[in-house]
C-alpha cells in the first residue's frame, strides 16, 4: 500500500473523541491533508466529550457538511486515499455495511470500498450484539478494516492521552502514515 497523502475523516456520534485530536495531531506530523465530515450526533459528542468545535480541530484542512452530497468525498474522482470513520457509531457501521447512503459520511465510505482504497472503521459499541457482529462481517467482505479503539496496555500509558496516541498510532500504521518510535513504543517482545 502506498503511503496515505490525503484522506476523509467522518467523525459520528459515538463515544471515544480522545481519540480524533491524537490521530489527526500524528495525521498533521506525516504531512497528510485531511478532510473532515462531522455528524450533527458526532458535533454534539465532540462538544460534551471535549468541549470543542469543529473549528477547535485545527489539522483539518476543509470541513463538508454532512448532508452535502455535492462534496468532493462524494465522488471517487476526488481521488482521496483512504477513509477513517472515528469513532463510528454502530448505525454509521450499518448504514456502510448495507450501502444505505443516508449522509456523507455514508456515501464517502462507500465511494472508498467502491474505489478499492482503504476505509477503516473505528466502531465504538461494547456489548456486540449479533447484528453488529453480522454488519461488521459484511463491512469487512466489502474491504472494510474494523479497527475498533481498544488501548493496548504493554506501553504503560501513564495518561488517557498516553492511550489515545497509541490507538491514534495504530491506525496511521494501517494507513501506512508513518509515525515516529519516539511518539509510540512498539511491541518490543518479553
Amino acid at each position: 500500500m502506498t503511503p496515505c497523502r490525503r484522506l476523509v475523516l467522518g467523525i459520528t456520534g459515538a463515544t471515544g473523541m480522545l481519540y480524533v485530536p491524537m490521530l489527526l495531531e500524528l495525521l498533521a506530523d506525516a504531512k497528510v491533508e485531511v478532510h473532515g465530515i462531522l455528524s450533527d450526533a458526532g458535533r454534539k459528542v465532540l462538544q460534551f466529550e471535549l468541549g470543542l468545535q469543529s473549528s477547535d480541530l485545527v489539522h483539518v484542512k476543509r470541513w463538508f457538511a454532512a448532508d452535502d452530497f455535492t462534496a468532493p468525498p462524494a465522488s471517487g474522482s476526488a481521488q482521496y486515499d483512504a477513509m477513517v470513520v472515528l469513532p463510528c457509531t454502530v448505525g454509521s457501521l450499518a448504514a456502510i455495511a448495507g450501502g444505505i447512503c443516508g449522509n456523507l459520511i455514508h456515501r464517502a465510505a462507500d465511494v472508498t470500498l467502491k474505489e478499492r482504497r482503504p476505509l477503516i472503521l473505528a466502531v465504538r459499541e461494547t456489548p456486540l450484539n449479533r447484528t453488529h457482529l453480522h454488519n461488521m462481517l459484511a463491512a469487512h467482505e466489502a474491504g472494510a478494516i474494523i479497527c475498533p479503539p481498544m488501548p493496548s496496555f504493554y506501553q504503560h500509558p501513564q495518561t488517557l492521552e498516553d492511550l489515545a496516541r497509541q490507538f491514534a498510532a495504530r491506525l496511521c500504521d494501517l494507513l501506512s502514515v508513518p509515525v515516529s518510535s519516539a511518539i509510540i513504543q512498539r511491541w518490543q517482545g518479553m
